[in-house]
């Protein structure tokens, strides 16, 4: 027998049971964010939770590579399609049965870019210790892209699955690192000369910062003859320590350009 995964209605029943589990745990709650594929989830969690709650507020989330339910409600046809993370949410079109029981119960449908997918994945992982792959982490993406939506209420989120590559999650949290600037590339243009290298490594070392990678340029011809480029990757421990560490390089004559 086949079982269609979000447009069957003891599927979305199931699903409901969600939020009669969070709403027993957390009857305050004012706001639901729920990722959106093909509106199997937000069915179920919208039924229950305004059955408990009436003035409860349910959000759709979903990429905005793929607005399925953005587009059903504005009559737009099948979006466009683009890359995203979120790949169990990445449904070209939702349920004819989820749309009907969802439409007249949610609030609104938020979109999320990329960056806040990737932002989620790597909190979950660094704050609560705990794997979510890209559309497990929809809403708490969804609380990162529009912090002014739940300034002041009590937010439950859904962690709907763990399912990522280990190398995508390799890949996600080493570019958080780079977006906190925790991870910098940075190039210095200096004199060919024995032990420049190991000067620049000693005032990094110094300033508390570790370097993960080092690649010395001689050909390239933004440089003079008789000088060097040097592309050096370190690794601090916030923003803040980056700064200082630029600043000190550039009160020694070395000012980095970060890459």
């Amino acid at each position: 027998m086949f079982v269609h995964p979000f447009n069957d209605i003891d599927v979305i029943a199931g699903q409901g049971t969600i939020a009669l589990e969070m709403l027993q745990d957390a009857p305050d709650l004012d706001v639901i964010p729920v990722p959106v594929g093909g509106a199997g989830l937000i069915a179920g969690v919208a039924t229950a939770a305004k059955h408990l709650k009436p003035e409860i507020s349910i959000l759709g989330v979903e990429p905005a590579s793929f607005p399925s339910l953005t587009a059903r409600m504005r009559g737009l046809g099948v979006p466009n399609m683009g890359q995203t993370i979120a790949e169990g949410i990445a449904v070209r079109q939702v349920g004819d049965l989820g749309y009907a029981i969802a439409r007249p119960l949610i609030d609104d449908v938020l979109l999320i870019e990329e960056p806040f997918f990737e932002r989620a994945v790597a909190l979950y992982c660094n704050v609560e210790k705990t794997v979510a792959e890209g559309a497990g982490s929809a809403s708490l993406a969804a609380v990162l892209a529009y912090p002014e939506r739940f300034r002041g209420k009590k937010v439950g989120l859904i962690l709907t699955g763990g399912n990522i590559d280990t190398r995508l999650l390799a890949s996600v949290l080493t570019r958080e690192l780079v977006r906190e600037q925790r991870l910098v590339s940075l190039r210095f243009i200096g004199d060919d000369r024995p032990g420049l290298l190991g000067y620049v490594s000693a005032i990094i070392g110094a300033s508390g910062a570790n370097i993960v990678e080092v690649t010395h340029n001689r050909l390239s011809l933004d440089v003079p003859a008789k000088g060097a480029e040097f592309d050096i990757m370190i690794e601090t421990r916030d923003q803040k320590h980056t700064q200082e560490l630029i600043q000190v390089l550039q009160e020694r004559g070395y000012p980095p350009r970060p890459l």
